[in-house]
């Protein structure tokens, strides 16, 4: 059941991401429901046995672990309230008493696990099945037959939805998680009476479709100036602190409400999953830290993702495009960052923490301080924080200071790891001495090193080095060669643990010339005791 419904939710996730309007029109919660059960089904298959309480504990641990989105960690808490009841069955059994009792469990964790409820969503959705399944399960003979009629019941309030929440009924659209959460429970009945079936068609979903299959609706997007909170945030904490107790978790919820909306805090004991919609993204990670070590970050620009819906839309949007464009640049925000680095992909982990520009540069390629200048004026703040990222930069940003028309401060950080620590500890809600205070203070608490080839033959710091060797650097210094690029990686990842009093994580960045596949493959040989990651 829990196989057949990730494929079923993986092959028309894009048709729920085209039925996305609630909270925000960013297209992505089918993809995020999809995830969530691919997490679950990985986790599944690993159980090496068919009991039914180890299988339901697979079952919402990958829920949690796996859950992306608004969308994603609420299903995560249908999961876990499910996969609670449904593990005390009897012989491994599950009856259909068991099966309505597991719904209403669901449904209690998942209101719990969100702020601000909102009816006309998935939760009112699972709410009004498992309501219907209490009701009904005396009058059903089999546990196929009980849900069969659930998902009926689940269809009639999924078409409901439109009325509970305006934003559906202007768009013309049923809610895009309630149709999620039923694309799902279809793969549990399928599974059960052996339909092979993962193409369905919907044909009431929209006022604007007409007919069955896969066809997005056409939805007006420009209410996009009307997203509030820009960033959709996400992370776990794990390695949790001795005194993050439940009061303290609740303190963490209240104070994310005042940064945002759209906040779940999931507390599952040995970790909390973190879900928060905001312009704030790096002080909501900063107050996550004081209950412990943040873990998986995720953090998507909404604005932009609606941006990309409204693509097929161009012409009828363009005054609303016009109109947003005029706004931000009356608009002077108070603080914004500007990065240097090199490669699309260091440039993106920038900009999902919160950096407002980035500037192409590195240690081979040195922008000048005219170029940050006009980087730093273009957003539109009162100060610019710079994080140069290489020694080699500080000084032209420095005197970037003096050809900008805003504020700048240098965060004087000498490798893009310093500069990303310094993001993820940003927070605007103080004076600039303090916002500089801690942002320095945590470039003390990374420690970088760069794995290379060798371009040619060299003595450099004692070491005689050939062409093609594979060379280990720290703060410029050469640390290590070798020909084995596992070895030499380990070795300088030790070499760095040994630095720092208490290390808690290792990030490993590859660059344009090894393959992901190199990558992976390289990860487990540099797991150490305890584990670090």
């Amino acid at each position: 059941m829990i196989v057949n419904a990730a494929n079923i939710i993986e092959v028309n996730k894009q048709y729920v991401d085209s039925l996305n309007v609630f909270p925000v029109p960013d297209g992505d919660t089918g993809t995020n429901m999809s995830l969530t059960m691919q997490s679950c089904a990985k986790e599944v298959a690993a159980v090496s046995n068919n009991h039914i309480a180890d299988i339901c504990a697979s079952f919402s641990k990958g829920a949690l672990r796996g859950a992306r989105g608004n969308s994603g960690v609420i299903l995560s808490q249908i999961i876990k309230g499910m996969a609670e009841v449904l593990a005390t069955a009897q012989s491994d059994e599950i009856d259909i008493k068991l099966f309505s009792k597991s719904l209403t469990r669901g449904v209690d964790l998942a209101y719990k696990a969100v702020t601000n409820p909102k009816e006309g969503t998935m939760l009112t959705v699972i709410r009004e099945m498992a309501e219907f399944a209490v009701s009904e399960y005396k009058n059903s003979k089999s546990v196929d037959e009980l849900l069969n009629k659930t998902i009926a019941a689940g269809e009639i309030s999924l078409a409901k939805t439109p009325d509970l929440l305006p934003v559906l009924k202007k768009a013309g659209v049923i809610d895009a998680g309630g149709r999620g959460l039923l694309i799902i429970f279809k793969g549990f009945y399928n599974a059960l009476v052996g339909l092979e079936e993962t193409t369905l068609a919907f044909s009431a979903d929209s006022t604007n479709q007409s007919t069955g299959g896969f066809a997005a609706p056409h939805i007006d997007y420009s209410d996009l100036a009307d997203i509030e909170f820009a960033y959709c945030t996400e992370f776990f904490i794990v390695n949790l602190k001795k005194n993050s107790n439940t009061q303290k978790v609740d303190k963490f919820r209240e104070k994310l409400c005042t940064m945002g909306d759209s906040v779940t805090v999931v507390n599952d004991s040995e970790l909390i999953k973190v879900h928060v919609h905001t312009n704030k993204p790096g002080a909501a990670l900063t107050e996550g830290l004081k209950l412990g070590e943040i873990d998986s970050i995720k953090i998507d620009n909404m604005l932009e993702q609606t941006r990309a819906l409204m693509g097929d839309n161009t012409n009828s949007n363009t005054a609303a495009k016009e109109e947003l464009e005029q706004v931000a640049a009356k608009e002077l925000t108070p603080f914004a960052i500007v990065a240097v680095c090199a490669g699309e992909g260091l440039a993106a982990a920038f900009k999902d923490l919160g950096v407002k520009k980035v500037v192409e540069g590195g240690q081979t390629m040195n922008p000048s301080s005219e170029d940050i200048a006009l980087a730093c004026d273009s957003c539109n703040a009162k100060t610019v924080f710079v994080l140069p990222n290489n020694k080699n930069i500080i000084l032209a940003a420095e005197q970037a200071a003096d050809l900008a028309k805003c504020n700048i401060t240098v965060i004087k950080s000498t490798n893009v790891p310093q500069g990303i620590s310094a993001a993820l500890n940003f927070f605007d809600d103080g004076e600039v001495e303090e916002i500089t205070e801690v942002m320095t203070a945590s470039l003390q608490e990374v420690q970088a090193g760069a794995v290379t080839k060798a371009v040619r033959n060299a003595n450099i710091d004692n070491l005689k080095i050939k062409e093609g060797d594979t060379i280990a650097t720290v703060e410029g210094s050469v640390i290590e060669k070798g020909d084995n690029l596992n070895v030499v990686t380990k070795n300088l990842i030790e070499n760095l643990l040994s630095r720092i009093a208490t290390p808690s994580s290792i990030t490993l960045y590859y660059g344009n010339n090894v393959t992901e596949h190199c990558a992976q493959t390289l990860t487990p040989s540099v797991i150490f005791k305890p584990p670090l990651f």
